[in-house]
């Protein structure tokens, strides 16, 4: 059926806002970029949007909460915005779209106990741009017994296919995950740990600042090698993939003590220490890691990657992709994929018992 032109919008674990690309693709090999743009959230929101991802993790099942039933009202419109944004911004018309991928976002992932949950009104979002929506990309995949993350790996595979393998792409947002792509295109996928989140969640408590901007507060640490030592004597670590995890698996508590300085340290020693151990659950150690998200902006995170790794890591914008699009436009490339029945979890991403496609369509009326 040749090519479509599709929008992703992503809100990650990162819950720093939305992003929002246009694509044009046939689903498979062919990936032509257009437009992204980035839309960062207010103080406020990003506060509700923790507390409705809180609430919802003490939860045992989905069940209705008034604080994250407005949190979702309130995400919708910021994405139908996003979309106008990014629209506005391209020069194209929604009648020229034939489809959003709308992940909405995950206030709890729970694959141990069969479900997964993101929220955002996709109907709602179909009814606003007249543009069919795919939408719950994760939850065919959790019923079948996967993970229902990383879905991203077969876009990266798209992306990565004239790159000799083989190859790893990591992604830095609030959790990490990385994708192995083997000398014969099968993919190894799984969530290595945490990313940026916890060194987040420390400056914004310890710092009263959002981000460790470039790693450079880190940098001005020391690692603390006993709480890292036991940080990574965690279950999840030697739990063999795939495996996924939600962004409230880990706390800061352990760090808990230490000046900001040596927190901020400890903890981005974490995240790269944790990816190394992922490096090892791979079906061979790839020469090069390219890197995208949020993540690769903290040089001192990238610097510690390839000290701890001892391989070649280079972000991925060095390829000729936009690091911080490569999710939205993940998303953007399975809901054609979603429409076309084409499979977007395989055994070696989630842990499915076969490729399977996902995500439901909302048609407009």
């Amino acid at each position: 059926m040749g090519s479509r032109v599709a929008i992703g919008l992503m809100s990650g674990t990162s819950r720093d806002g939305i992003d929002a690309a246009l694509i044009r693709t046939d689903g498979e090999g062919m990936v032509e970029r257009i437009a992204f743009h980035g839309t960062p959230y207010d103080e406020g929101f990003r506060v509700r949007l923790a507390e409705a991802c809180a609430r919802a993790m003490a939860m045992n099942d989905p069940e209705f909460e008034p604080l994250i039933d407005a949190v979702e009202t309130e995400m919708t419109q910021a994405h139908a915005e996003a979309v106008a944004d990014l629209l506005g911004r391209s020069g194209w018309q929604a009648q020229d779209v034939d489809v959003i991928g709308f992940h909405g976002h995950t206030v709890a992932h729970k694959p141990d106990l069969g479900w997964t949950w993101q929220i955002g009104d996709a109907d709602a979002l179909a009814g606003a741009f007249g543009i069919p929506v795919v939408a719950d990309l994760r939850s065919a995949d959790v019923e079948a017994g996967g993970q229902g993350a990383p879905l991203i790996p077969v876009y990266h595979r798209a992306l990565a296919a004239k790159l000799p393998k083989p190859v790893a792409i990591l992604n830095l947002g609030g959790v990490a995950n990385i994708t192995y792509i083997g000398v014969d295109d099968a993919l190894v996928a799984f969530d290595t740990g945490m990313a940026s989140g916890l060194i987040d969640n420390w400056m914004q408590v310890e710092g009263d600042k959002p981000i460790d901007e470039g790693g450079a507060v880190a940098a001005t640490g020391r690692v603390d090698e006993s709480v890292l030592a036991g940080m990574l004597d965690h279950p999840f670590f030697d739990v063999p993939p795939p495996k996924s995890i939600d962004r409230e698996d880990f706390t800061v508590q352990p760090v808990r003590g230490l000046s900001l300085a040596d927190g901020a340290a400890t903890l981005t020693a974490f995240t790269a220490h944790s990816v190394e151990l992922a490096l090892r659950q791979l079906p061979a150690r790839p020469t090069t890691m390219y890197v995208a998200g949020g993540g690769r902006h903290n040089v001192t995170l990238m610097q510690m990657l390839r000290e701890v790794t001892g391989i070649a890591v280079e972000s991925v914008d060095m390829l000729g992709w936009n690091g911080d699009s490569v999710e939205a436009e993940g998303f953007a490339y399975m809901a054609v994929r979603s429409i076309m029945g084409l499979p977007i979890s395989f055994p070696g991403t989630t842990g499915v018992p076969e490729p399977m496609t996902g995500g439901e369509l909302f048609e407009v009326d």
